[in-house]
C-alpha cells in the first residue's frame, strides 16, 4: 500500500501534466548578454547547465503562480498560498544539484507539493545514469570526480553511487527475469553454465528465426544440477516459451542440462552437445605429448560435412583412445551422438559452425567478466546475480545476428522433419 506522501507526489505530478496539456502556458527566460559571456568563460557546457537550472526555477514559479496566483493580488480560485522558500535539489546527469523551491500551504494547512519539483527530483534517471556509467567501466570511487559538473553537486560519493546502482541493477534484473517470451519465435536455445567466483551461473539465450539473439534468463547455483536447470526452464515456460515447438537446444557437456531439457521439451527437443566442451573434456584426460594430435583429429571430424563421415572419424578416434587412454575414450563416447546433431540435420556449413557449440554464450560471458572487473569484494545475497544480469544486458546491446542466419529456414525444415520422424518411430514402437 502506498503511503500518503507517495499519493500526494503522484497527484501533484498528474496535475502538473494536466496544466501543461490544457493551459500550455508560455515561458520566457531573459538572460543579460554580460551574464551569458561570463558563463561562457567556463565553456558552453557550463552555460547550458546554468541555463537549465534557471529554466527549472522558471517552470516551478509558473506552477506556483497557477496554484497561488500572482503575488499581492486577490485570486478567488487560489488553491494554496505561499509559505516561504526551502532548499531542495534536482537530479541532473546522475548528480544532485541544490535548488530552491517555493513552499505552498493549502487552506487545510497541508503541504501542497509541486509536480514540477517532484519530476525534477525523480531518482530513476539518476539510478539509470549511475548504472550506465558503471557498466562502461567507471568505478564508484572515481564516479564523483568524473561526472561532477556543478560545483555544488552532491550525491556522487562512493556510498551514494553504490546505493543508486543497487536500486537500478535490481530493477533491470527484475525486468530481465520477467520478460514475456510468448512472442519470440525461437529456432534455437543455448544453455550454458560458467563458474563465477564461487557460484555457477547458468544462462539461457535464444536465437530468433531472423537470427537475432535474446537473453532469456539466468539462475545461480552451486553446480549445474538438474534442480537449478529445471527451475530455469520452468521459469521460461511460465513466461510463455512453448516447449512443444521443434527447436534445437545447444548445451554444454553437463548431463543435467540434457535431462532437464528432455523433461520439458520431450520429442520436440533436438539436443546438440557443445563440440568445444567435448573436445576440451577429452583432451584434458591426455598427457601433453598427445593433446595436440587428438585435438586436431577431433577438429577434423567435426569439420566434416556428412554425418556418416564425421561419425566414422569419431569412432575411429575412440578405438585409438581405448589403447592410449581409456578415460579419454569414455569421455568421447559419452554423448558422442548428440555432438553430431547439427550434422544429422544436414545444416549448411556456416550455420552449423555457429550452432555446434555454445560459443555465443561464451562471448557474452566474456563481456560480463569485463563489466565486473571493478568489483573488488563480492557479498552475499543478490550481488553476483545483479552484476551478471547487468553484464548480460550490456552484452545484449552489442549482439548482432548470428553467422549463417540466412540459412535458418533450412534448419526449421530439418527440425520439423526430424521431429515428425521421431513421432512416427515412437508410434510404431507402441503399436
Amino acid at each position: 500500500m502506498k503511503k500518503r506522501y507517495q499519493i500526494d507526489q503522484q497527484r501533484a505530478v498528474q496535475e502538473f501534466r494536466q496544466l501543461a496539456r490544457e493551459e500550455n502556458p508560455n515561458l520566457q527566460m531573459i538572460v543579460p548578454m554580460t551574464e551569458v559571456v561570463g558563463l561562457l568563460q567556463e565553456g558552453v557546457g557550463h552555460l547550458m547547465r546554468e541555463a537549465g537550472l534557471a529554466l527549472m526555477n522558471l517552470v516551478m514559479e509558473e506552477e506556483v503562480r497557477h496554484l497561488a496566483g500572482e503575488r499581492h493580488q486577490q485570486h478567488p480560485e487560489r488553491r494554496a498560498h505561499r509559505w516561504g522558500k526551502e532548499s531542495g535539489y534536482c537530479v541532473v546527469d546522475g548528480q544532485k544539484v541544490p535548488i530552491a523551491r517555493t513552499r505552498l500551504r493549502t487552506p487545510e494547512n497541508r503541504e501542497q507539493r509541486l509536480g514540477s519539483y517532484e519530476m525534477f527530483q525523480r531518482s530513476g534517471p539518476m539510478e539509470h545514469a549511475v548504472w550506465d556509467k558503471l557498466m562502461r567501466g567507471l568505478s564508484t570511487r572515481n564516479y564523483g570526480a568524473v561526472v561532477k559538473d556543478f560545483r555544488e553537486a552532491y550525491g556522487v560519493e562512493k556510498s551514494a553511487v553504490s546505493n543508486n546502482f543497487i536500486a537500478s541493477s535490481r530493477e533491470k534484473l527484475q525486468e530481465l527475469m520477467e520478460r514475456p517470451l510468448g512472442e519470440l519465435r525461437l529456432c534455437a536455445v543455448l544453455i550454458d553454465g560458467t563458474p563465477f567466483r564461487d557460484r555457477q551461473m547458468i544462462v539461457a539465450l535464444g536465437i530468433n528465426v531472423d537470427g537475432r539473439k535474446t537473453v532469456l534468463g539466468l539462475r545461480e547455483g552451486a553446480t549445474e544440477n538438474a534442480t537449478v536447470v529445471g527451475e530455469l526452464l520452468g521459469d521460461l515456460a511460465a513466461r510463455g516459451l512453448d516447449f512443444s515447438v521443434p527447436r534445437l537446444y545447444v548445451l554444454d557437456g553437463g548431463k543435467a542440462l540434457a535431462a532437464a531439457v528432455r523433461r520439458h521439451a520431450g520429442e520436440a527437443a533436438m539436443i546438440q552437445r557443445c563440440q568445444v566442451h567435448k573436445r576440451r573434456n577429452v583432451v584434458d584426460h591426455l598427457s601433453e605429448e598427445h593433446k595436440r594430435a587428438v585435438k586436431k583429429k577431433l577438429q577434423n571430424a567435426y569439420a566434416m560435412t556428412e554425418y556418416a563421415d564425421a561419425k566414422r572419424a569419431l569412432e575411429r578416434l575412440h578405438r585409438e583412445l581405448m589403447e592410449l587412454n581409456p578415460s579419454a575414450a569414455r569421455s568421447l563416447e559419452e554423448g558422442m551422438e548428440e555432438t553430431l546433431t547439427v550434422h544429422r540435420l544436414r545444416m549448411p556449413a556456416q550455420l552449423r559452425r555457429t550452432l555446434a557449440s555454445t560459443n555465443v554464450i561464451e562471448s557474452a560471458f566474456s563481456i560480463v567478466e569485463t563489466v565486473c572487473r571493478n568489483v573488488k569484494r563480492w557479498r552475499a545475497g543478490d550481488h553476483i546475480e545483479r552484476w551478471v544480469g547487468s553484464g548480460l544486458l550490456v552484452a545484449e546491446r552489442q549482439f548482432r545476428k548470428v553467422q549463417g542466419y540466412r540459412e535458418i529456414p533450412s534448419l526449421l525444415t530439418a527440425l520439423a522433419n526430424a521431429v515428425s520422424k521421431k513421432t512416427v518411430v515412437e508410434e510404431a514402437k507402441v503399436a
